[in-house]
Formats: C-alpha cells, structure tokens, sequence
C-alpha cells in the first residue's frame, strides 16, 4: 500500500509514535498542554494573636500559626517569590455565641490586613469571611438549639465583609455556605462604599473529610454535628455546578471548588459553565497526606506536588489556594518548567 500523494510506501508499524515528541525536554516543553505559574497561587495564612508567635501545626509541616507581625515576615517573603495573593485566617483567643470579635474594626484579621498591606502594598491579600474560627460552637452560622440559621447570619458575614474592606482587604472570600451570602455581602460592600472590592466566593464547598488539619490549624471543629446541612454531599456534582451558576448571579467574582483532588470533575464542570476565574482549593488534608507519604518514603514530595497542582490546572482552575504555594514557587523559579 502506498501513499495516495506521493506514491512513497507508508512506514512499518507504527506508524503513528506518541514518544517522538517525548524524546528531549526541549521537545517535551514545546508541546507541554497545561503550564503551571506563580501568579496562579494563592497561600492561605493562619493568624494568631500575640506577638512572635510561630506556632508549627502538627499536621501540617511547613504550616504555622502566625502573630501579625510574623505573618508580615512571611508575606515579605511571598511577595519576594512572586506569589500574588495570600487568604487570612483568624485564630482568635475569644470567641461567643453571636462573632462580635469578628465584627473588630482593630480586630485580628483587620490588624493583619492594616500591617500587611502597609509592607506589602502590591499583594493581593484576601481575607476568609466564615464565622467558625469565631463562635463558641465551631459552625459556619448562627445556630438555635442545633439548627444552623442561614438568613439570620447574612448580615452578620456582610459586617465582617465590610470591616474587612475599610481595613484594605483587596478581596472577600466567604466560605461558609449560607444560602445568598454573595448577594449579601456585594449589597453591603456597595453601600459602604467599596463597589470595586472582588469576590472570591467558595462556592462548590463540600462537607469533606479532608479538612481536619484546618480544624488543628483554625481551631473552628463544630462542637456538635456536623456541616452536612450547609456544607455539600460529596456525591453531588450537578448541585456543585448550580451552586457555581447561583454565585455568578449574585456577583461573585471569582467562583471556587472545594476541596480538589477528589472534586477535579467539578472543576471540570464549572469551568464549562462559567466564564468567570474558577479557583480550586487544595485542601489541609490532601496536604497532609502527601507529606505523610514523602515522609514515609512511599512517595517524591516535589513529585508529586508539582503532578497534584498541575491536574488541578488541567482540571480547569485558574487559581489554586494551597499550602504548597510556597515551596511550589521556588520550585518555578528555580526551572521547574526546564524539565
């Protein structure tokens, strides 16, 4: 059999040879599909109160609870490795029944985004806006008896919302699952006069098993139940998506996955169905678990963070909030993408 055009005899089997453009790394970065970067991490940050606090996480190497002052040291050192945005996470000593520490104009996050933004005026810094880490109880609302009360905590999110922006916060991240919190949080914010200030909302936020070093790290574990009746079924990928939509419509700027490694075909379905920026959340648990397989020797570290991170890309995230970010961007820096 001969080639129709040239009348030349087609090649032996196979004739079709996937490792041609395998054979150099030159060949292998010049058809590479997904390419990861600094600017598409965001490192989320612990802050406790005190002064010289560096308080490791147990289960979470790498991972500290910070002191503002601390936590300006490691946005310094961020900034320097190119990554363009951090996520705050109060550690509060006091908590009650209704978040009014919260509500703090000097508060904890408030203080931490006022001292951040003033060494680090080009990061982007984020805040979490949930009221865990802040009630007595560890849920994500308000609650009576055992009832989490979804309409009665909005204005409650939006205070904080708003307390943050007068801070200087450049986004508003709500992750706690309230029905219409978006919508609530962009009405307060364009009443007190931040029209401009983004939205990151947590949209498809699944009530995982992956999250309990957070609960170490944030000190927010619920005292009784648990989040399944705000939080998602990880079984529903469908509801991740219409979740996805709702957000987009109450103005939420940036929509997001959580967790991701076992949600990558929610990424995948929101990216479809959303020209927004779609951000994953690589959570505490998958985080803790590649580390205790590195440090068991049943797995390269680097390795596989560098494959974890780019299947979340590949996925469909534009941005991708996880404690790797760090060690993530020097590894880019150094060259990752010269292999």
């Amino acid at each position: 059999m001969s080639d129709a055009f040239s009348g030349i005899p087609a090649p032996r089997f196979p004739y079709v040879r996937q490792r041609r453009l395998r054979a150099t790394p030159t060949l292998r970065r010049m058809v590479r599909e997904t390419h990861l970067r600094t600017d598409d991490l965001i490192y989320p940050l612990f802050i406790a109160e005190g002064r010289g606090v560096r308080k490791p996480v147990s289960s979470m190497p790498e991972v500290f609870q910070l002191s503002v002052d601390e936590a300006v040291k490691e946005a310094l050192e961020v900034t320097a490795l190119g990554i363009p945005a951090i996520d705050l996470f109060g550690v509060p000593k006091e908590k009650d029944l209704a978040g009014k520490h919260a509500l703090d104009p000097d508060g904890l996050i408030q203080k931490a985004i006022r001292a951040i933004k003033d060494a680090c005026p080009e990061l982007v810094v984020m805040t979490d806006v949930c009221l865990c880490e802040w009630l007595s109880h560890g849920h994500c609302g308000l609650v009576e008896g055992e009832r989490i009360l979804n309409d009665e905590t909005l204005p409650v999110l939006a205070e904080i919302a708003v307390s943050h922006a007068n801070a200087g916060a450049d986004m508003i991240s709500p992750s706690d699952m309230m029905d219409g919190r978006v919508a609530a949080i962009r009405q307060a914010l364009d009443l007190a006069g931040h029209p401009d200030l983004p939205i990151m909302a947590y949209s498809a936020k699944y009530a995982s098993g992956f999250y309990g070093p957070f609960r170490e790290a944030a000190q927010g574990a619920p005292t009784f139940g648990d989040r399944a009746t705000y939080q998602m079924d990880p079984a529903n990928g469908r509801e991740g998506v219409r979740e996805a939509v709702l957000d987009a419509a109450e103005a939420a700027d940036i929509v997001m996955v959580k967790p991701a490694l076992a949600y990558l075909d929610v990424i995948w379905r929101v990216r479809q169905e959303t020209t927004l920026p779609v951000a994953a959340y690589n959570v505490s648990g998958e985080y803790s678990m590649i580390w205790a397989a590195a440090n068991n020797g049943w797995a390269e570290l680097e390795r596989v963070m560098v494959e974890v991170l780019t299947g979340i890309k590949r996925a469909g995230a534009d941005l991708i909030l996880t404690y790797f970010a760090k060690r993530m961007a020097r590894l880019l820096n150094r060259g990752l993408e010269r292999n």
